[in-house]
């Protein structure tokens, strides 16, 4: 395949994933404000920047590279994982990390062993858990909602209007709100009769992983992912956290909350299937998923961060080439030379 033939490929599939996010998008905008639009467009214009800086300095010709929609990609990826609110610098830094360190410092696209965005997420959270914890409410909870003009008045450290305090227009997730009353004692059926859960994940977050499903079944319709890292992680959450719910309810969240809240159906669809850090041997994409999904459980009930898809991610990222290495299918006519003995054909 030519240079032109394969950056024509990338950019199509890039953009085929754009598109799928699209639903994602307008059920941001739809219970949590406009402001979405606005994290898209610093994340979206940090990545391009920074993407056309290191290209430069590596002496690779910018706009082929630039179009091909890798860098918008991991810039959407990023604000759809960030709070609406996050503060514009925090937004732009992770994205800049993201793209820089964790993409082109190991040698662009296609060769990177993490997945960016998820590198970026992990870097802000854990630098700064304050600003990544403060999760604006959803229109119908918030106690005053704030308008477009607030909200990003807000997000350029513009500050809330007089007399208007940070829990009114904030509010824990429901997977955060969950382990800390679960910390003080009270019973998982009684904590998720709070508003804040909704009917399944939280106000508004059974659309946003129903908008995620559906984007993520066209891009399995348009071929550019597969079943089996969607399948593998979702069944894996839902029968450990379905398991650990019978054996003990008052302690343990069912099903339906660890697969409508936080990040579960963005990790399985546009996370986890990322082609560059995942293995893409069929054996290894279900190895994969089923670990990530056993991690992000794991992480949630007794990790120190109330979602763990990002860093259960990571963790598999590490592992991905020992899994494409021990999974990839026997070449035809050769012997396992375990037991043939001379190991030729």
């Amino acid at each position: 395949m030519t240079l032109v033939a394969e950056q024509a490929s990338v950019s199509r599939i890039m953009f085929q994933v754009l598109a799928a996010l699209v639903p994602a998008v307008a059920v941001y905008v739809w219970y949590f404000g406009p402001v979405i639009l606005v994290q898209l467009g610093l994340a979206s214009a940090a990545a391009l920047l920074s993407e056309a800086v290191m290209l430069r300095l590596r002496s690779y010709p910018v706009e082929p590279f630039l179009r091909d929609g890798s860098a918008l990609v991991t810039a959407w990826l990023i604000a759809l994982s960030f709070p609406p609110l996050a503060p514009w610098w925090l937004t732009v830094t992770a994205t800049v990390f993201a793209i820089v360190v964790a993409k082109h410092l190991y040698g662009g696209l296609g060769n990177n062993l993490f997945n960016p965005a998820m590198v970026g997420y992990a870097v802000a959270i854990i630098s700064f858990p304050l600003q990544m914890t403060r999760w604006s409410a959803p229109t119908a909870l918030a106690a005053v909602p704030l308008g477009f003009a607030e909200q990003v008045a807000y997000v350029f450290g513009g500050g809330l209007p007089a007399g208007l305090g940070l829990d009114a227009v904030t509010l824990a997730t429901p997977l955060d709100t969950l382990k800390t009353h679960l910390a003080l004692g009270e019973a998982a059926g009684d904590i998720m009769k709070m508003p804040v859960f909704g009917f399944l994940g939280g106000e508004g977050g059974e659309i946003l992983a129903l908008a995620y499903i559906v984007g993520g079944i066209w891009l399995w319709r348009q071929r550019v992912i597969t079943w089996h890292v969607p399948v593998m992680f979702i069944a894996t959450v839902a029968v450990l956290a379905a398991a650990f719910h019978a054996a003990n309810p008052a302690q343990y969240a069912g099903a339906p909350l660890h697969l409508a809240g936080g990040a579960t159906m963005i990790g399985a669809f546009f996370i986890l299937t990322d082609p560059v850090s995942s293995p893409t041997t069929p054996r290894g994409k279900l190895i994969y998923a089923g670990g990530a999904g056993f991690l992000t459980y794991v992480i949630r009930v007794w990790g120190g961060y109330p979602d763990g898809v990002a860093f259960a991610t990571l963790l598999m990222n590490l592992a991905a080439p020992m899994i494409e290495l021990h999974t990839q299918p026997r070449v035809y006519g050769q012997r396992d030379s375990g037991r043939s003995g001379g190991g030729k054909p």
